[in-house]
C-alpha cells in the first residue's frame, strides 16, 4: 500500500430518485499522477459493472488472479476484498447495483468459475462495447452517469413480487425466508432459491457481511474523531461472540486483521458506506 497522492481524485456520485432502487451509487476514480496507484476494495455484496478510460486498470482477487480491465467488465458480488491498479492518466466509472437490479438488468449473474466478464458476453450483444466509445468522448463524470442512466432504461425488468419482498424485509429479528415462505405459500427451500438467482447471495452471508460492515463503521467513526478503538465495545455493538470471531470476519472478507485494517485504513476505498 502507498499514500495517496494530491493527482488521485474520488468521488461518489448520487443517482436520481427514478434510479434509487437500481444503484446505490456510482463511483469514480482518476489517477493524473505520474505513477500507478493501488488501492483496496471493501466487499459490498453488490455486482459492479466497471468502465476503464485510458490505459488497461488491473485488479486483483485474494487468489492472486490478475485481471486486466480495457473497456469494461462486471464482477461480483464482492464477496472480498480486491487491489485495483490505476496507471497514471487512467480513470475508472463503477456502477454499484442495488439487491436484485444487476439480476433485473442482466438475467443472470457471472458465471461462477469467472471471476469477471464482460458485459456484452451476459447480454450477447455489442452494446456495452458502443456505450464504452460513447462514454469516451464525454469527458464529465457526472454526465457520463446520466448518460449510462439513460442507456438503461429499455433493458430494466420489473421486480420479481418475491424479490420485492425479499429487498423490502426490514424485520432484523425475524427469518425472512421462513416469513415470506408463509406469506406467499412457497416452500422455504424456493425463497432460498429465488434470493440466491435474484440478489446472488444467501440471506445468512448477507447477514454476516451487515455485522462486519457495521464494525467498520464504528471503526471508521471513531477513528474521524480521533479516539482509541475500544475493541471489546465494537464486539458488543456488532453481536460477535467474542474477539476471536471479529477477527475471523476481518480476515474472511479483508484477509487482514482489524489491527492491520486501521494501519491500512487509509489505502481501503469503501464505497458502502455512506
Amino acid at each position: 500500500m502507498q499514500d495517496l497522492p494530491s493527482e488521485y481524485h474520488e468521488c461518489k456520485i448520487t443517482v436520481p430518485e427514478e434510479f434509487e432502487n437500481i444503484f446505490t451509487h456510482f463511483y469514480f476514480a482518476e489517477n493524473i499522477s505520474p505513477n500507478p496507484v493501488t488501492k483496496t476494495l471493501l466487499p459490498t455484496y453488490q455486482t459492479i459493472l466497471l468502465f476503464c478510460f485510458g490505459e488497461k486498470a488491473m485488479m486483483t482477487t485474494r487468489e492472486n488472479i490478475n485481471l486486466h480491465v480495457d473497456q469494461c467488465m462486471v464482477f461480483g458480488p464482492v464477496r472480498q476484498a480486491f487491489d485495483y491498479t490505476l496507471p497514471s492518466k487512467t480513470s475508472i466509472l463503477v456502477a454499484n447495483f442495488k439487491q436484485d437490479a444487476f439480476f433485473r438488468f442482466f438475467g443472470e449473474f457471472p458465471p461462477k468459475n469467472k471471476s469477471a466478464v464482460h458485459p456484452d458476453q451476459l447480454l450477447k450483444e455489442n452494446c456495452f462495447t458502443d456505450l464504452w466509445h460513447q462514454l469516451a468522448d464525454i469527458s464529465s463524470p457526472q454526465d457520463r452517469v446520466h448518460h449510462i442512466l439513460d442507456f438503461c432504461r429499455p433493458y430494466l425488468q420489473a421486480q420479481d413480487p418475491t424479490g420485492l419482498l425479499l429487498s423490502h424485509f426490514g424485520n432484523n429479528q425475524l427469518n425472512p425466508i421462513k416469513v415470506i415462505a408463509e406469506q406467499t405459500q412457497q416452500t422455504e427451500r424456493n425463497i432460498q432459491r429465488k434470493q440466491k438467482e435474484q440478489f446472488g447471495y444467501s440471506v445468512k452471508e448477507i447477514n454476516r457481511y451487515y455485522r462486519f460492515l457495521k464494525a467498520i463503521k464504528i471503526i471508521e467513526e471513531e477513528t474521524g474523531k480521533q479516539n482509541k478503538i475500544q475493541w471489546f465495545y465494537i464486539i458488543e455493538q456488532c453481536g460477535y461472540y467474542d474477539q476471536s470471531q471479529l477477527i475471523h470476519d476481518f480476515k474472511h472478507f479483508l484477509h487482514i486483521s482489524p489491527a492491520q485494517y486501521l494501519k491500512f485504513q487509509q489505502a481501503i476505498c469503501n464505497p458502502g458506506i455512506e
